[in-house]
């Protein structure tokens, strides 16, 4: 649900609703969500993503191992800004677990319930973290199929959770070793494998634009980065924009309707009311708070996403004669009360 704070109409005379940028505007503010492939590393999916559109510069968000498929977010350009948020989303993935020795149903369904929950893993070896016991959670886990000593199984977890290590944990629970047989990433965040291309669709989706000018495959395959971000929300007045934009924390008057069960120091999204990502902030009050300040600081400014001119800087309103009357008088009044 969204709380309206007041009503304020937005300029067409500046900015643009993300659904209506060009070709050329989704190259520069656009993201893809390819469905890597067993085999190559993430970086080397996002060089061919940065080989295949002639952007300037490609990035991805959340590292697939190589023998690893599923939903890989690659950004384009600009976007590149967003994929820091794009990292703490939530993952789904479905994989298949070997277990050493014959293990039955009921065993694996005790583990995997073990399993769920608040668990503590030691990153391997071969990882870019620390190597230290860390918490994560594992929101569900579920048996799919079984063959043998092979189970099919769906996880849902926080980011940052080593399946090849939960697999190899629940083995030792068990008392049988398993190991992670295959895997493929279903979910990012709100991004699912149904949304995903395949290296070879966004390069056909390429030369159907540039050969045929038919951009139609092309705005199926690239989207508005908007798309990809997944936090609670806070529409702000174009005139309050280009400060965000220039490094200013958004104030109350500036808040024209906002999601409602935003939390203090919860992250969420800036946008404008068409729809841009102004920026990434850090809320300082609640929904609740935000609706009845008239004044003070509502979010802290994490990461400027919209480019800076794209809203002209806001002019303040230059008082009238009267009203310059009215606080010279004020002053006098209370310089003779003292």
């Amino acid at each position: 649900m969204v709380s309206v704070k007041r009503d304020e109409e937005t300029s067409p005379a500046t900015g643009k609703k993300p659904s209506e940028r060009s070709i050329q505007e989704l190259f520069g503010n656009g993201i893809i969500f390819v469905d890597k492939p067993c085999g190559p590393s993430s970086h080397e999916v996002s060089a061919w993503v940065k080989r295949i559109t002639g952007v300037q510069k490609t990035g991805h968000s959340g590292t697939l191992d190589p023998q690893v498929s599923g939903v890989l977010p690659v950004g384009l350009d600009n976007s590149t800004k967003i994929l820091g948020t794009l990292l703490e989303d939530t993952k789904e993935y479905v994989g298949i677990i070997k277990f050493h020795a014959n293990v039955s149903v009921e065993q694996v369904e005790k583990a995997f319930k073990k399993f769920t929950g608040e668990i503590t893993q030691l990153p391997p070896v071969r990882s870019a973290v620390k190597r230290v016991p860390r918490k994560r959670k594992v929101y569900y886990l579920a048996a799919l199929e079984y063959s043998g000593r092979e189970v099919l199984f769906k996880v849902g977890c926080e980011a940052g959770t080593y399946i090849r290590k939960l697999c190899h944990d629940i083995g030792i629970f068990l008392g049988c070793q398993a190991h992670m047989l295959e895997l493929r990433r279903t979910k990012a965040g709100g991004i699912t494998e149904k949304e995903t291309v395949t290296l070879q669709q966004l390069s056909d989706a390429m030369w159907l634009w540039k050969e045929k000018n038919d951009e139609s495959l092309l705005r199926k395959t690239i989207h508005p980065l908007e798309a990809a971000v997944h936090l609670k929300k806070i529409w702000i007045s174009d005139n309050a924009i280009e400060a965000v934009c220039t490094g200013a924390q958004l104030a109350a008057p500036g808040i024209i309707k906002l999601d409602d069960g935003i939390a203090e120091q919860e992250k969420i999204a800036l946008l404008s009311l068409k729809g841009e990502l102004v920026s990434i902030a850090r809320a300082q009050a609640s929904t609740k708070q935000m609706l009845e300040m008239q004044k003070g600081i509502a979010t802290k400014t994490m990461r400027v996403i919209l480019p800076r001119g794209t809203y002209p800087k806001h002019k303040k309103k230059e008082k009238s004669e009267q009203e310059k009357l009215e606080t010279i008088a004020n002053h006098e009044s209370n310089a003779t009360k003292v």
